[in-house]
């Protein structure tokens, strides 16, 4: 009860997080620069959500095969229907509470393809570890290609980190305290009701699978291709942002812009829920270092962080309706 608790509390938190993001950007939006922010809107080229979809869809269904890559070293080959179904529900699932999506795809391949669910964090802690180093990629290309942008930018997200930092201290103490209060109450509770054993023996169950699932990269037989597979992803990611600089007037600034706000939009995705507000500020951010008008950036920014909500919308939802379908189908 207490976990799920401060799940909700830490969900809340980075929610409100958002909100407070989306409230505070469109409040610093003047008056008579408000107009401009809306006819940006206005008279943004919506059809180039249609080849965004695409290459964003690709990239997902990528992303499924590289999973399913990693999880052949143990031994387990699960349809790609159904490692696809579980990749855009946990993308789903994440809009809802961060991190419940990372156990419920694992959840979703131990029920439907007996896939133990302990292995697959251990790919998935896999998978996280490459897309970092993809991420570190992007930034390199950022430094390489606008060093000075880059620099700027990150001190700029350094100096706005800083001021919200100063406004929830506390709140960062308290959910430490919490964390650690709830730690040595299930310890108190293990030891009083002498279950410690079963508990160390579920423990190293636990870290073992996670263990095999994490070394399942370096068993790979086909590195090669879940190479090629890591950085489709991305480059993926890239077109989309470059096309999405060309949906509003006087926003397409080029390759090089894209390239760093792929970089800085990404941290966005990782602050908040979904990047909700996040996302936008931070490409505004980056695109006001490339000369252009922070409110235009702002309405670029909203517009692809609205498209990429809803692409992961409406096939989650659609992967939320066929998975029963499809496995219904299988079992006859």
């Amino acid at each position: 009860m207490k976990k799920k608790l401060l799940t909700i509390f830490k969900f809340a938190f980075f929610l409100g997080l958002g909100i407070f993001l989306v409230w505070w950007s469109m409040h610093q939006i003047p008056d008579e620069e408000f107009a401009k922010f809306k006819q940006s809107l206005a008279t943004a080229k919506y059809w180039m959500i249609i080849p965004v979809f695409l290459m964003l869809s690709a990239s997902h269904v990528i992303r499924a095969l590289r999973w399913k890559l990693l999880m052949e070293p143990m031994g387990y080959k699960p349809s790609l229907a159904n490692t696809f179904f579980a990749v855009m529900i946990g993308y789903l699932a994440n809009f809802a509470f961060p991190r419940l999506g990372e156990v419920l795809k694992c959840s979703i391949l131990a029920k439907y393809e007996d896939v133990p669910a302990d292995k697959n964090v251990g790919t998935i802690v896999a998978e996280r570890a490459f897309d970092v180093i993809c991420l570190l990629g992007i930034f390199a290309l950022a430094l390489i290609l606008q060093y000075d942008v880059v620099i700027a930018a990150y001190h700029k997200m350094q100096q706005y980190s800083a001021s919200l930092k100063s406004s929830d201290s506390n709140v960062g103490l308290y959910i430490k305290l919490g964390l650690l209060a709830t730690f040595l109450i299930f310890i108190v509770w293990v030891i009083a009701t002498k279950k410690w054993k079963a508990f160390i023996a579920k423990l190293k169950g636990i870290v073992k699978g996670i263990g095999e699932g994490l070394t399942s990269a370096l068993k790979l037989k086909q590195k090669n291709l879940f190479i090629l597979y890591s950085i489709s992803i991305w480059v993926l990611y890239l077109a989309g942002t470059w096309i999405g600089l060309y949906a509003t007037t006087g926003t397409g600034v080029g390759f090089s812009a894209a390239v760093s706000c792929l970089a800085f939009a990404s941290i966005g995705m990782i602050i908040t829920p979904g990047g909700i507000g996040s996302y936008a500020l931070f490409i505004a951010f980056v695109l006001e270092l490339n000369k252009v008008d922070y409110f235009l950036g702002l309405a670029n920014g909203t517009l692809q962080w609205f498209a990429q909500f809803l692409i992961i919308l409406l096939v989650g939802f659609v992967c939320v309706i066929l998975l029963p379908i499809y496995n219904k189908k299988r079992a006859l």
